[in-house]
């Protein structure tokens, strides 16, 4: 085999593996943050003369109820937090004592730091819980709940109020129906065990299983990646992968066209 031979096929092989590892690297570094839910609408719009649909995602509306300390409090009053939620009352006996006590350890988890996908600083989080029985939960058996399970109120507020205030909550804004749905949720009473992660957007960012160990550690993770991103999107590839498979492509086919024309001529010259 002569030198230009060899050379052209050298070059067939190195193409691919370097194409390979740079998608790799990039890939690697690449950060998947959690998904959105709940589009609202789809907007059309040109940017550098090139149509583009911009998703319009469902931000939770605002909510003025009471916490266990018989203060009224609002969403939007945890401006630049993220927020994690769930559902509960405090005369439950089955699930309810294991999603707040998971709810508590991972209160608890934050405030020490947690590893380097969680937040360093509590104050970051804020868990709110809201009682399906508004009616029996006043604010002094959310007090004392909330003493039993040792709950912090700086950052998690047990919430009371109107019924057909939360219940609309859980419906219209936070949509926990649409998730499970393979044990329909009665909605004459919010029973769910999802936890419900909300950025610093008020968008629905996850739920998660309050009773699963490792659903609840995928919601560490995403909070710690929420907190870690600067913005919506995930970090940029260093290249265009599209210019990437056209590149790769033409330079294949231009390699496997000057090799079989090195073998040609070396055919013909034989």
């Amino acid at each position: 085999m002569n030198k230009k031979a060899l050379l052209a096929i050298t070059i067939a092989v190195l193409i691919p593996l370097i194409s390979y590892f740079l998608v790799k690297q990039a890939s690697d570094k690449a950060i998947a943050l959690p998904a959105h839910y709940f589009p609202d609408t789809v907007i059309n719009k040109i940017e550098e003369g090139k149509s583009i649909n911009d998703t319009v995602w469902h931000k939770v509306a605002n909510f003025h109820l009471i916490n266990q300390l018989g203060d009224t409090v609002s969403l939007y009053s945890l401006q630049g937090k993220l927020i994690v939620m769930d559902f509960f009352f405090t005369s439950c006996r089955s699930t309810c004592p294991i999603i707040t006590q998971n709810m508590r350890n991972m209160q608890r988890s934050f405030m020490k730091g947690g590893d380097q996908m969680t937040a360093p600083d509590s104050n970051i989080v804020q868990f709110i819980s809201f009682s399906v029985d508004p009616e029996t939960d006043s604010v002094p058996r959310l007090k004392k709940y909330a003493d039993h399970y040792q709950i912090d109120p700086d950052n998690w507020w047990l919430l009371t109020g109107n019924r057909d205030t939360i219940y609309n909550y859980a419906f219209n804004e936070l949509k926990v129906d649409k998730i499970d749905t393979l044990t329909p949720i009665n909605p004459d009473f919010v029973h769910t065990t999802r936890f419900v992660l909300i950025d610093k957007n008020f968008n629905v960012r996850g739920f998660y299983d309050g009773t699963d160990s490792a659903s609840l550690d995928k919601l560490s993770k995403d909070i710690g990646l929420l907190m870690l991103a600067v913005d919506d999107n995930p970090e940029s590839l260093p290249f265009d992968p599209v210019q990437m498979v056209i590149f790769f492509a033409i330079a294949l086919v231009a390699t496997i066209f000057a090799v079989r024309l090195i073998f040609r001529k070396r055919n013909n010259n034989a």
